[in-house]
């Protein structure tokens, strides 16, 4: 099974805010997660699309990598919190106010859908029968 991953450290976001929007994209085929990214309206969302696209191309990287990206998935992704910049703003009456500018580190992690298993647990589901074919057949 491929895995690729990709780190950036140091965006200049809130590992909260980040999480936010790493959550709409867990578990999503790539495809999908990058459209997600590229219309959702936050402003992390575009570094997050970088990591997925630089997780992407390290899986593709990868030997026995099969070369269809869309069988990619996001396996997990998370945002830690990075050191804090701690700045000082001039308040009224000689007095001040902390600014805590905070970072993130952003984690993506893909891994490739295995194929034969995909395709042996579709035919392996037993069929349901109707309300009404159950009914009649307990008379």
């Amino acid at each position: 099974m491929i895995q690729g991953e990709a780190t950036a450290k140091y965006v200049r976001t809130s590992a909260q805010k980040a999480g936010l929007v790493l959550d709409l994209i867990r578990g999503r085929e790539v495809n999908k997660a990058l459209a997600l990214l590229q219309f959702s309206h936050k402003r992390v969302a575009r570094d997050i699309s970088k990591v997925l696209r630089s997780a992407v191309a390290n899986a593709q990287q990868k030997e026995g990598f099969g070369g269809d990206v869309d069988r990619l998935v996001v396996s997990a992704c998370y945002a830690d919190q990075g050191p804090s910049m701690k700045r000082i703003r001039p308040a009224p009456m000689g007095r001040a106010f902390h600014v805590i500018k905070r970072t993130a580190h952003l984690t993506v992690h893909v891994t490739e859908k295995p194929q034969a298993a995909a395709a042996v647990a579709g035919s392996a589901a037993p069929r349901r029968r109707a309300p009404r074919a159950r009914a009649a057949a307990k008379k």
